[in-house]
């Protein structure tokens, strides 16, 4: 019987898809060197191949996927997931010189449109301007940053200057290329040698040798009220109790991936004073039990990276008792990565995208164990609290609301800044006792209390504490406390427009409500006259049906306008 044409088909001498690059295989492997082939550092490996590279080819992912053992379309599926990874095809890198301009809330209201339009012909085709959302240096705004380097208060001149010196790294305090606002951008910070001679760990030291009981440092944490402050709100000194009570091991994931629009409070605390919340979370970790820390820290804080890989590796080589180890992992860009789920995936090395609940993180976190969860700024406090005792804490504030709120204010205030002051604090308050008032020729007309997701309201509810649960009956929260105040220079429909462009930019598109929601709200918003009765429904299912605080309240500031500002589209 003679031979089909199936059967005379010669096997196949290689596997099917794309073949490992001999040449791409050395890189990876010269640039990983000793490093661990684990799958929670993808992400990591992903930064280095882009840092050295400027892109992420197809043979290096390839290479990559090889070497670590992974399928190629794990690896491809989370490098293309996060904004800062540039995937490419064989042969097509991007120039060699980013120039990324922020045109979050801040940044618009300050001028940036006009960066965007003008620098591309002024820098030329060997220069890649891309629109960046908020880069977290709101209190500076107008922002680029070059590279890794930031340019604080920006123009043409300034980017093209440090464009022209390929000053692409974020400057040292000693750095050698000019840069025109290096005190800005890198203020100076107390190291470790500083923070252990004025008393630094001798807390934490003396709890680790017992001077008092976990659970006397767990109701000293629930006695001064403080919660957390990375917008949730949740009791510390109950977190650490429920978190204690669940099997070991146990781990800490620490959020620093503050991408709200508008705040920028962690970034300031860190680059000035690494070691105080650094030192609260040893405190929080002999408390609750932890085995080891993870601190997830947004790409855009390049300095505020530099500065953690110092003093971490200065307090490991030197550490006041035996301490647990402690992991610095690094964002990609993803806004949705705040969400303490998501950035629990990302630091496995996965995409960005929240988890259902139940399990809570705190039962069911990272790697699977019970997980203590917390913002940076909520660890800073940790030290002061217990030294000056939690009456200290709690004995700030105004209007009935207990302690203190890092206040990150931008827009048309006269002193753009992080503001200490006591919870509770009006927005007419803040602005006249700290923020210097409104700028020359500004007429207060709005505010964001709470950052892009909290919504807006207008000058006449100026009134209202700033606190955690305050703001809920007005439909809007203070969140991390960013506030965005307005003049009669701007319109909220348009404020409206911007965040709700940001958020549509920034869903993880895990769920429809969210991905779906957001890019039809945002066509709804761009008419002059907005049809109300859908975009109420709308954002109604946003809010009921998506998986995560993104998409929940994504609708606030559209329904603000709706709300408070109904003379602007009718």
């Amino acid at each position: 019987m003679p031979k089909t044409k199936k059967a005379l088909k010669r096997a196949r001498s290689t596997p099917k898809g794309r073949q490992v690059d001999p040449q791409a295989l050395e890189d990876i492997q010269k640039l990983l060197e000793s490093a661990p082939r684990r799958r929670d550092l993808l992400i990591e490996h992903l930064h280095k191949i882009q840092d050295r590279f400027g892109c992420l080819s197809a043979p290096h992912l390839v290479a990559l996927a090889a070497e670590m053992k992974m399928a190629m379309a794990e690896v491809y599926e989370v490098a293309t997931f996060y904004h800062h990874f540039d995937v490419v095809k064989d042969g097509d890198a991007p120039p060699a010189i980013t120039v990324r301009v922020c045109d979050s809330i801040a940044c618009e209201m300050a001028g940036s449109h006009q960066l965007l339009h003008q620098l591309p012909d002024l820098l030329g085709p060997g220069v890649r301007v891309l629109h960046a959302p908020c880069v977290g240096r709101c209190d500076t705004a107008p922002v680029a940053v070059v590279g890794q380097n930031p340019v604080p208060h920006a123009n043409v001149e300034k980017v093209a200057a440090l464009v022209h010196a390929n000053a692409l790294k974020h400057p040292r305090r000693d750095s050698t290329t000019p840069h025109p606002h290096l005190d800005v951008v890198t203020p100076g910070h107390i190291d470790y040698a500083s923070y252990r001679a004025q008393g630094g760990y001798e807390l934490a030291r003396s709890l680790d040798g017992g001077a008092k009981t976990r659970d006397e440092i767990v109701a000293a944490m629930e006695d001064s009220g403080l919660r957390g402050l990375g917008g949730a709100g949740f009791p510390a000194g109950r977190k650490w109790k429920t978190v204690a009570a669940g099997p070991a091991p146990r781990l800490m994931a620490i959020n620093i991936d503050e991408g709200e629009p508008g705040t920028f409070k962690d970034r300031y605390y860190l680059e000035r004073d690494p070691h105080r919340f650094l030192e609260g979370a040893l405190i929080a970790a002999w408390a609750v039990g932890i085995d080891e820390i993870y601190i997830y820290l947004r790409d855009e804080y390049h300095g505020c990276r530099e500065i953690l890989e110092t003093e971490i590796a200065a307090l490991r080589a030197n550490p006041p008792y035996a301490i647990p180890a402690m992991h610095l992992r690094r964002g990609a860009g993803a806004y949705i990565c705040g969400e303490e789920s998501a950035m629990i995936e990302s630091i496995e090395g996965k995409r960005g995208e929240p988890r259902l609940r139940p399990p809570y993180v705190a039962q069911v976190g990272l790697f699977g164990r019970p997980t203590l969860e917390h913002n940076m700024e909520t660890l800073h406090w940790v030290r002061e609290i217990l030294e000056k005792g939690p009456g200290w804490f709690a004995g700030h504030g105004r209007h009935g609301r207990k302690g203190l709120r890092s206040f990150s204010v931008v827009g048309r205030a006269k002193k753009n800044n992080v503001h200490l002051a006591p919870a509770g604090i009006t927005v007419a308050e803040l602005i006249d006792e700290y923020c210097g008032g409104m700028l020359d020729g500004h007429v207060f007309y709005g505010y964001l209390p709470g950052g892009a997701s909290g919504g807006i309201l207008p000058a006449s509810m100026s009134d209202i504490p700033l606190d955690f649960d305050t703001l809920n009956q007005y439909g809007c929260f203070i969140g991390s406390a960013a506030i965005v105040i307005l003049s009669n220079h701007d319109t909220a429909t348009q404020t409206a427009r911007n965040l709700m462009k940001f958020f549509s930019a920034e869903s993880c598109g895990q769920c429809t409500p969210c991905r779906v929601g957001t890019a039809k709200a945002l066509t709804l918003m761009t008419q002059t006259s907005w049809d109300q009765p859908l975009l109420k429904e709308l954002s109604q299912a946003m809010v009921d049906a998506s998986i995560c605080g993104l998409g929940q309240a994504a609708p606030n500031p559209a329904l603000s306008v709706m709300k408070y500002f109904p003379q602007e589209i009718k």
